[in-house]
């Protein structure tokens, strides 16, 4: 099947923008690779340093500089549920490389924090940098120069961007990013969801609302519905990162160790002491950006990643940004449904068809590039399969299940549930912004009411509490972006909204600051830029403006005089709170340095140009010295 079109023009729009910069990575990444063990560039007490700690017989390996040794980096703590089954994974992951013939160890732990648990705490406002702080972390990690491979563990928001930006900072390396599996299914999510607004009505009380939230998140994996997290695993699926299939399988099972197991043995495979090695730097791609972007689109996912797929692709040499999102959001079907999209959680999504549907789907519907590098060596299509285990516990992998095991969940391209991705560009006098429309009811796509402006979330659920939003109204949250407290999201708000939108009212939401994934029925113009503390026009807003919040034609204005609009001052607000207590004095740094969201929200600009650029090469590099077994027989 021939690429789409629009699929194809976005594509080669990214690869002119990307060209200097791309091809400036591309060198880099030669001139990083060393032929035979990276460890050989170190000194004997560099190198002696390195493996000191090491059983015999590991050591000799490592020593004899002629089999690969794979880092593991891990976001292992045992307070997050999705990142505790991390746990055990370090010993099945030396076993499994011990046996294909290399040497694992364990490199470094990256932080990794939960913005289930942070929601409407000042703790939140480390959130967003958190994503910096772990590829920095990843790359203190990798800076021994000890590896010829690594396996990331991470699942969570910010966690898996940051170990991939990490990662792609040490891009001649060849990487597998394992994930440790959503928990099973809980309170269903309608149920949750009601609990929420009766809560927020004061209907019910504090006992009975923590009683259903601990029926919803019960046990040890990632949150089921369809926020940051899952749509980090199905992005790292479509991107070739993942070994085929391996997303949604539940942790402390036969099939994810086994998964485990097998990706460590490929990052052996793959290894700069490979025959074939496959640099994480090549496969990270326009094309597999472009991808990506695609499905993301295409399943409803985490509006975080029109910032995160951006920071992403910057450590690589790429640059996108909002209109190619837009772009391809027009021609992207929404094939799935699952919450807050639909009702259904991510284990339903799994059981339906999955990942491997819809990347067979999108493929066939030229929709995804399949000539893109995975780490299976192959193009996008060996990704179309599912994981099974023989009865002799022998993994192996069968094509896609041909059709959808529900029709509420899983669709096709020819009969999908909307004819577009349902994530929208916003522009006008307020500037840019990004709204999710896909859980949103067409009814509701279009709001023009007067504006009730805000400074804080507690400010807004204030005014709820005392009656004050009985009415028709815009929210305008101002002061939420990274540069005035660190991007927090805002979910706090969301069943005051969606309880005043359930009574009849017409409500809205405009903000320079973030919903992610959970962004839900109720309209909410996010990551508004530039934003307010950084001049941007959200700041003119005065209560009463009318703001005409318009996603079906992508418009978002403040309908005010333009001589009037011109002359008002920005608004100014006292935001020392903002940079002190729960460790926000160390993110000042971060929050003086971050660029604005439609750029990644990153404190990380594009590596400086050659002063003369030369001309990209080619990876992998093509007279790296492979391992064999009979290396690996001797430890020699």
């Amino acid at each position: 099947m021939a690429v789409h079109s629009t699929v194809a023009a976005v594509t080669k729009r990214v690869v002119t923008r990307s060209k200097p910069s791309r091809n400036a990575y591309l060198s880099r990444l030669h001139k990083a690779q060393h032929q035979g063990a990276q460890r050989a560039a170190l000194s004997c007490t560099n190198l002696a340093h390195g493996f000191a700690a090491f059983e015999p017989g590991d050591k000799l390996k490592l020593r004899a500089l002629r089999v690969p040794s794979v880092a593991i980096v891990s976001a292992y703590n045992d307070m997050l549920s999705a990142h505790q089954p991390f746990a055990t994974f370090p010993a099945v992951i030396r076993e499994a490389v011990r046996n294909a013939g290399g040497v694992a160890q364990f490199a470094g732990g990256v932080p990794a924090m939960c913005d289930g648990i942070t929601q409407g705490q000042p703790g939140m406002e480390l959130s967003l940098f958190s994503r910096d702080t772990i590829a920095m972390a990843t790359a203190v990690a990798l800076s021994h120069n000890m590896f010829d491979a690594a396996v990331y563990l991470g699942v969570c928001d910010k966690i898996v961007p940051g170990l991939l930006i990490g990662a792609l900072h040490f891009g001649h390396l060849p990487a597998v990013f394992i994930p440790a599996g959503p928990m099973q299914s809980g309170l269903s999510n309608p149920e949750k969801s009601r609990i929420r607004q009766l809560y927020a009505q004061g209907k019910i009380d504090r006992e009975d609302l923590l009683e259903a939230e601990s029926q919803s998140y019960h046990a040890a994996g990632t949150c089921t519905f369809y926020g940051t997290a899952n749509s980090n695993q199905l992005l790292m699926e479509v991107m070739g990162l993942h070994l085929p299939g391996a997303a949604f399988i539940h942790p402390d099972t036969q099939m994810r160790d086994a998964l485990t197991a097998a990706a460590s043995r490929r990052a052996v495979e793959i290894s700069a002491l490979s025959a074939m090695p496959i640099p994480v730097g090549q496969v990270v791609d326009e094309q597999s950006i472009v991808n990506a972007i695609v499905a993301l689109l295409a399943t409803g996912g985490s509006t975080n990643h029109t910032i995160h797929l951006v920071a992403i692709a910057k450590a690589a040499g790429i640059v996108i940004d909002w209109d190619d999102f837009d772009a391809l959001s027009t021609v992207v079907p929404l094939l799935a449904r699952i919450y807050p999209n639909g009702d259904a959680d991510i284990n339903a999504f799994h059981a339906a068809g999955g990942c491997g549907f819809v990347l067979r789907e999108l493929l066939d519907a030229g929709l995804l590039h399949d000539e893109v590098t995975t780490v299976m060596g192959q193009g996008l299509h060996a990704h179309c399969a599912e994981p099974m285990l023989a009865d002799d516990g022998t993994l192996h992998w069968r094509d896609a299940a041909l059709h959808s095991a529900s029709l509420d969940i899983l669709r096709t391209v020819a009969a999908p549930f909307s004819v577009d991705g349902g994530l929208r560009l916003l522009h006008g006098n307020l500037g840019r912004a990004v709204i999710k429309v896909s859980a949103v009811a067409l009814q509701h796509q279009t709001v023009c009411a007067p504006a009730l402006v805000f400074f804080s979330q507690e400010a807004f659920m204030q005014a709820f509490h005392d009656g004050l939003l009985q009415r028709d109204f815009v929210a305008v949250l101002m002061f939420q972006g990274p540069r005035a407290n660190g991007m927090p999201e805002l979910h706090a708000m969301t069943p005051a909204l969606g309880s005043l939108q359930d009574a009849g009212f017409q409500v809205a939401l405009v903000t320079d600051g973030r919903m992610s994934g959970a962004s839900g029925k109720v309209p909410a113009a996010i990551h508004v830029s530039p934003e307010v503390l950084d001049g941007g026009p959200l700041s003119r807003v005065r209560d009463g403006d009318m703001i005409r919040l318009d996603a079906v034609i992508g418009l978002l204005q403040a309908e005010v005089n333009a001589t009037e609009w011109d002359a008002r001052l920005p608004v100014s607000a006292d935001l020392f709170e903002n940079g002190v207590s729960m460790g926000r004095e160390l993110f000042a740094l971060f929050r003086a340095n971050v660029c604005n969201a439609e750029q990644g929200a990153t404190s990380f600009a594009l590596p400086p140009l050659p002063t003369q650029p030369e001309p990209a090469l080619n990876l992998p590099h093509a007279d790296a010295e492979p391992f064999s077994d009979e290396d690996t027989a001797t430890g020699e």
